[in-house]
């Protein structure tokens, strides 16, 4: 499971971005000030992470600085909107700067964007008795392919790369279709009747009550 750590010490956005990137599938951790930060990143091993600036201790900028070597990505996330700030983000080498306040829609197309880039997902992936190439766009099992379309696809690929992860209708619509999801849709519902038929996936891919679904699988 992709992990990122959040370092923003205002809690209501902390809890914020967390809730929002838990929800998409993804494990978070969160850290309030930079040298909090700074420990977290020696005892564990993040695919991405999200940097406010203004922080006590150690601001983003110094503790960018301290995160380079490793090459890890990072995304700024920030109330300082100057042209000079944004310039001296992204020439320390940050991937992205994103300005308070922000659509959390946003924040989760500029997450997947950088995650991508940084070849966080693998080409190949096995899972549930299906073979997945994502460079090919091609899903087979026992080397049979099977004839997907291109939101069945999507649709399937968001659950891949999140196995064992309740995800909500919400985060499913906005993540495959792009738009925001209206309640009572059943357009969800049927796409990932038919996927799920396709696939073979009729007892992996089971149903959340009140939320959405799950893909059942061992990684």
């Amino acid at each position: 499971m992709i992990k990122i750590l959040i370092v923003e010490d205002e809690r209501p956005i902390s809890n914020l971005i967390r809730l929002s990137l838990k929800k998409a599938g993804y494990f978070c951790d969160c850290a309030f000030d930079g040298d909090e930060a700074a420990d977290m990143i020696e005892k564990k091993v993040y695919d991405l992470i999200l940097l406010d600036v203004m922080l006590p201790a150690v601001d983003g900028f110094e503790l960018m600085a301290y995160i380079k070597p490793m090459g890890v990505p990072v995304i700024f996330i920030t109330a300082k909107d100057s042209v000079n700030d944004r310039v001296k983000g992204l020439r320390m080498g940050a991937e992205d700067y994103i300005v308070k306040p922000f659509e959390v829609l946003e924040l989760l197309a500029r997450v997947d964007v950088v995650l991508r880039r940084y070849h966080k997902t693998d080409d190949r992936i096995c899972i549930g008795g299906l073979e997945v190439d994502t460079r090919s766009m091609r899903v087979s099992r026992d080397g049979r392919e099977i004839a997907l379309t291109h939101l069945e696809y999507e649709l399937l690929l968001l659950f891949v790369r999140n196995p064992n992860t309740a995800l909500y209708r919400e985060t499913i619509y906005e993540r495959v279709w792009g738009g925001e999801f209206e309640y009572g849709s059943k357009t969800v519902d049927l796409h990932v009747q038919r996927m799920r038929k396709k696939v073979g996936w009729e007892k992996e891919l089971r149903a959340v009550n009140k939320v959405g679904y799950r893909l059942e699988a061992d990684q």
